[in-house]
């Protein structure tokens, strides 16, 4: 799939919103790229797993770990894509992410760690931790859509299958904070808070 193309298949499924959001990350932005929009498709979520795992074809994975719940869905598309296992962490009672529900990784399993959106990289920083800890090794991150401003910095080699110039602020800085507003909070780490 080209840029082009990604962009107008999120435009399509109404993914790219404009307002003011918190971030999962805790950074606010004008724009908010909700995933799930797209991924609710199947024909569209297949598509672009196919794409995301084309991009790591150089690489050898026996898994494919993702945080959830963002990375769910496209994690077990690039799986599948691969020909591998799909396994997510999550965050336990104490808010760290874990490798819950009976899931294991053998001593050095190469996996691939996949996300929806980098906007500063902290959940799959969280992931490959967790991936070591549980003694596999995690060799690369790829996700759908990069919005770092090449500012993403992980250990392992990383992919995104488009990066957008969006910038986002810490809530100081946040110019729609100074103008009176408040961020909404549309992320999934945020679900349960909200009404």
């Amino acid at each position: 799939m080209q840029r082009d193309e990604i962009l107008k298949l999120l435009e399509q499924v109404g993914a790219i919103r404009t307002g003011h959001f918190e971030l999962s990350s805790g950074r606010h932005s004008a724009t908010y790229i909700q995933c799930a929009l797209v991924l609710q498709h199947p024909q569209h979520a297949e598509q672009l797993g196919r794409a995301l795992a084309e991009r790591f074809k150089d690489h050898t994975v026996a898994c494919v770990v993702s945080p959830a719940l963002g990375g769910l869905i496209i994690g077990h598309e690039v799986a599948r894509a691969l020909g591998v296992r799909s396994l997510f962490v999550e965050r336990d009672r104490s808010g760290q992410m874990a490798l819950r529900r009976g899931f294991e990784l053998k001593p050095g399993e190469r996996v691939l760690v996949i996300e929806d959106v980098w906007t500063t990289g902290g959940s799959t920083r969280e992931a490959i931790g967790v991936v070591e800890q549980e003694g596999g090794l995690a060799v690369a991150a790829g996700a759908i859509i990069d919005r770092s401003g090449g500012r993403l910095e992980l250990n392992v080699t990383a992919r995104a299958l488009l990066e957008m110039d969006v910038p986002s602020y810490e809530p100081d800085d946040c110019p729609q904070c100074h103008a009176g507003g408040t961020a909404s909070r549309p992320g999934s780490r945020f679900s349960r808070s909200q009404p």
